[in-house]
């Protein structure tokens, strides 16, 4: 809508807002220039999702909409219960979003129940007027109405939601009490019509003398009422700017469409070399090019166009119809470009290949610290989820170029969700405190899905671009940063990906859309249109299509050569297989040998592309198909979460038997079970030992000091399982936020988690970290732990695991009871045996003596002597480190003596594992004496390090 203001003689001011754009234009007998000059961005109307009465509603009036529940997202169609929309508006004071919203999500209000009206149709009436329904001040201009319908509760733990096709929310434009008119048909801002088609064009008015219709500069109609219809005939090829006019004698408003008559297409054959997606073939110029089979045409638009398509933005199509591409020439080296495909004329969607995206829904809520200088959305140009494209990128330079990662018998893999790790949640923060991580002595970190998915706040298995990084986490350069930097500190980095299925918003997804029933369509090369298991979520891939084969196998190599990262976890990889299971979960997880096919080539895609990189796999299936991948090379999830808890909570039956926890307990040839106690998915231990956990007399599980001893248990009883093995973040500090925190139920599963660093100057939790620390040095460091040779007897209350290599022996004994017991531990030779843990050696002259463990005890006996790395009592450390005074007021003295000369080098952390200076680096001989002034108030740990061998001090400094 373009207004007129004849006082604004002499200048020419034209200002856009939203998709009401008031133009402000000089004398009228510049009009019919000007005309020529106006462009109304392209846009889709809504009219068709919801309908309102009057068609030019103004903020005096008031209103009813009608909503289709069909049209749309179609959430609602065929709702029986009640519908409430969720309503605000946008006004000149906005600022990203809505306002005056009339009550929160959820909150059911009379204000806002709509009135069924059958066949889908319901009724929502604004009075007295919108200004007054909105409560809206007087000094703010209502622009437009703004909606989402929703069901009245939730069905299977979601609301049903009536949205636009492409999943935005809803709006319509709002009129000033003045001089207006809208084209209320077609609803679209940009047709695509065949030649000789003929358009049906109806036009509204207010306060006008007269309506005018004009096809560029040429009036085709004419009325001195407020309706206007006219039908023109598409009579030649190229696109035509339809305009309706409204007039008094001092001024003029005006509307516009375009429709566009499109010419023949240009077949010719992808330029060789060429690959899906964007092509940079120089500073200046790219090459685009978009696989859609059993499409008709298609068009880029972006900031390099206007937005508009037309014959320079016209797609060749390949002889096989498959692929449509084209060449942009005269872009500016290193600039931003946002664009869009549009598809046989309705369909948009950024791009499948695209490393960046640009999201009208959630960019607005990332800062300038989390994402430096993000490309804003061009808001009004284009409809929903666009990508970016950009020449002349500096390449990122990697320092770390020859990294070996850990043998699979040494792996310690930490799960880690990067929005809840950090306040922060970005990349950044996990390099920040990639200290605290080294310290632990993890060697994989497995990164929760980074790559974009809907939403901001979420664990990440709702993707849909899957080869651009999710920017609520930062730049791209910092996740490879964080990648070089973890290898250069020994560190694997696994992604979880997810390639079970899709979301909404996936171009693939939209690209085959059955509106009519909310599903990809039948013919769509990826999707199926009804899920193939009853366990899925989003929309279900196609595993046999070889166009779905194809497209993941490119990602799966597109993370391993960008990112450098060593390799993967698939989500739900159950869910990869064409066999119809849904309506039995019990069939699903049956023997498979089409899953088995799929996945094996989808490692041998990894393992070509890095023959060092792993593939975790999320199964869950019969064993006898896990052996079979395992035996391929396929790590498995093992979950022995339930058995762990039970056991953590004093219970003595076969609840608590963690003989799953073992891979020669599953028949695996290879040692490729990857076992947890917690996973992202699973109540937290230390919750369910505080909320469940049984006592005796004074001895209670459900006392947090007692808890967290109970978690060193049960810790001794995983790490010395020979076998990879995976803790969820923060499993070493006790996390005891329950899984559906805050709620207590499941609406609250995927919400957002505090990270409570602050556990960490607590003495009990301190004491469970560096626990973890020994026994995760011990499993990485101590070849034991690489045998084959170990049994286990862990059912009962005492459980004990034996281990053997050559000559040398260990035992683990432990009492799961809440009582104390007489134990034979089962030492397997007399003569002296070492206590790992405490550092204490036991002389054993008698096979069958007791022992007595009390509640929550256990002890780690090796035939040999064997002492932590970086974390030794005192009395067992290889040198001396000294702080005084300690804590600390201003200045302290470091003394450190060595028996011999090496390298050493003395560095200060902060409680979150943060560097925060070097204090000396160089060599020493027999001793050291450092002055230094710690930087800051509270905790520092200074770390001494002289060749391989560490000792570490907690400083005070008050």
């Amino acid at each position: 809508m373009i207004n007129v203001d004849p006082s604004k003689c002499g200048a020419t001011e034209i200002k856009y807002v939203n998709f009401a754009r008031l133009i402000n234009l000089c004398p009228m007998k510049k009009l019919s220039l000007l005309l020529f000059l106006i462009v109304i961005a392209v846009t889709t109307g809504f009219s068709q999702v919801i309908t309102v009465t009057p068609s030019l509603p103004t903020d005096e009036n008031s209103a009813e909409v009608i909503f289709d529940a069909s049209q749309g997202s179609g959430g609602l169609a065929g709702y029986t219960g009640d519908i409430y929309a969720h309503a605000g508006v946008v006004t000149s004071l906005s600022t990203g979003g809505w306002t005056h919203v009339k009550s929160d999500w959820g909150v059911n209000i009379s204000a806002c129940k709509l009135t069924s009206l059958g066949n889908n149709k319901w009724k929502l009436v604004i009075s007295p007027s919108i200004r007054e329904y909105y409560n809206v001040p007087s000094n703010e201009v209502i622009l437009k109405l703004a909606f989402v319908f929703r069901s009245d509760v939730q069905v299977d733990g979601k609301w049903l939601e009536g949205k636009t096709a492409d999943g935005g929310d809803i709006f319509y434009d709002v009129f000033p009490s003045s001089l207006s008119v809208s084209i209320t048909s077609p609803s679209s801002k940009f047709l695509f019509v065949n030649l000789n088609e003929t358009i049906d064009v109806t036009a509204s008015s207010l306060f006008a003398d007269s309506t005018l219709l004009y096809i560029g500069a040429q009036k085709v109609a004419g009325t001195n009422t407020s309706q206007l219809s006219y039908t023109i005939t598409a009579s030649a090829y190229g696109q035509f700017l339809v305009k309706a006019i409204a007039k008094t004698p001092v001024a003029l408003v005006a509307d516009s469409f375009y429709y566009y008559v499109r010419p023949a297409i240009t077949v010719a054959e992808l330029p060789a070399g060429m690959k899906d997606g964007i092509n940079y073939l120089s500073e200046t110029s790219v090459l685009l090019s978009l696989y859609a089979p059993l499409k008709y045409f298609a068009y880029v638009t972006g900031d390099f166009n206007n937005w508009l398509p037309g014959e320079s933005s016209y797609m060749k199509q390949t002889p096989d119809g498959k692929r449509y591409w084209l060449q942009i020439d005269g872009l500016v080296p290193g600039k931003e470009y946002i664009y869009q495909y549009m598809v046989d004329g309705n369909i948009y969607i950024g791009d499948p290949y695209a490393e960046k995206v640009s999201d009208p829904w959630n960019d607005k809520y990332i800062d300038n610290t989390t994402y430096p200088g993000m490309i804003p959305y061009p808001t009004g140009k284009v409809n929903g989820i666009a990508t970016v494209l950009q020449t002349a990128q500096q390449p990122y330079t990697w320092t770390s170029t020859s990294f070996n990662p850990p043998a699979v018998t040494d792996m310690v893999v930490y799960e880690l969700l990067i929005r809840d790790f950090s306040d922060k949640h970005t990349f950044q923060s996990i390099i920040d405190t990639l200290g605290y991580l080294k310290t632990l002595g993890i060697n994989t970190i497995e990164l929760m899905p980074v790559n974009e998915f809907e939403g901001n706040l979420s664990w990440g298995y709702n993707p849909n671009y899957y080869f651009a990084v999710d920017k609520y986490y930062g730049p791209a350069k910092d996740l490879k940063r964080l990648v070089d930097i973890c290898h250069q500190n020994g560190i694997a980095v696994v992604l979880d990906v997810v390639y079970n299925h899709a979301f909404g918003t996936s171009p693939y997804v939209l690209l085959y859309w059955d509106a009519a029933n909310n599903r990809p369509t039948a013919e769509s090369p990826f999707y199926n249109p009804v899920a193939k298991h009853d366990y899925n979520v989003g929309f279900d891939m196609n595993h046999q299509s070889p166009d779905s084969k194809n497209y993941i196998s490119r990602v799966l190599k597109f993370w391993l050569n960008e990112y450098h990262v060593d390799g993967y976890r698939f989500d739900l990889s159950k869910g990869f297989t064409q066999n119809n299971t849904l309506g039995d979960v019990g069939k699903w997880g049956q023997y498979d040998a089409t899953r088995i096919a799929i996945l094996s080539a989808y490692n041998d895609t990894i393992a070509k592309a890095n023959p060092k990189a792993v593939l975790i796999l999320e199964h869950f299936a019969d064993n006898s198909e896990e052996k079979v991948l395992a035996s391929k090379g396929m790590l498995l999830w093992g979950n022995l979460n339930y058995s762990y808890g039970e056991a953590a909570k004093g219970i003595t039956t076969s609840a608590g038997d963690l003989s799953w926890g073992a891979y020669t307990n599953r028949a695996y040839t290879k040692p490729n079970l990857v076992t947890y106690m917690e996973s992202h998915d699973e109540e937290r231990e230390m919750f369910r030992s505080i909320s469940e956990g049984l006592g005796a007399g004074s001895y209670s599980i459900k006392d947090t000091a007692t808890a967290l001893q109970r978690a060193s248990l049960n810790a001794a009883f995983f790490f010395t399982i020979p076998g990879p093995k995976m803790i969820w973040q923060f499993g070493e500090r006790g996390y005891d936020y329950s899984i559906n925190y805050p709620s207590g139920n499941s609406t609250s599963r995927l919400s957002n988690k505090p990270p409570r660093w602050d556990y960490m100057n607590k003495t009990a939790r301190v004491k469970l970290y560096k626990d973890y620390a020994k026994l995760i040095y011990l499993k990485k460091n101590n070849p034991l732990f690489q045998t084959t040779d170990f049994q286990m007897d862990v059912s009962g209350a005492i459980k004990k695991i034996k281990l053997s290599l050559g000559s040398k022996s260990g035992l683990v004994v432990g009492n799961f009871d809440v009582i104390s017991k007489n134990v034979i531990p089962g030492f397997s030779r007399t003569g002296t045996w070492y206590e790992y843990m405490s550092g204490d050696s036991l002389v054993v002259t008698d096979l069958n003596a007791n022992l007595i463990l009390k509640a929550g005890e256990y002890r780690i006996f090796f035939s040999e002597k064997y002492i932590p790395y970086g974390i030794q009592s005192e009395e067992n450390e290889p040198f001396s480190v000294t702080v005084f005074p300690n804590p600390v007021h201003d200045v302290c003295a470091v003394s450190i003596k060595f028996e011999g000369s090496d390298f050493c080098e003395v560095i200060d952390y902060n409680l979150l594992g943060g560097k925060t200076e070097t204090v000396f680096s160089g060599k020493i001989v027999s001793q050291l004496n450092l002055p230094w002034t710690p930087r800051g108030k509270g905790v520092h740990i200074l770390k001494v390090r002289i060749g391989k061998q560490v000792v570490i001090r907690k400083v005070v400094v008050q």
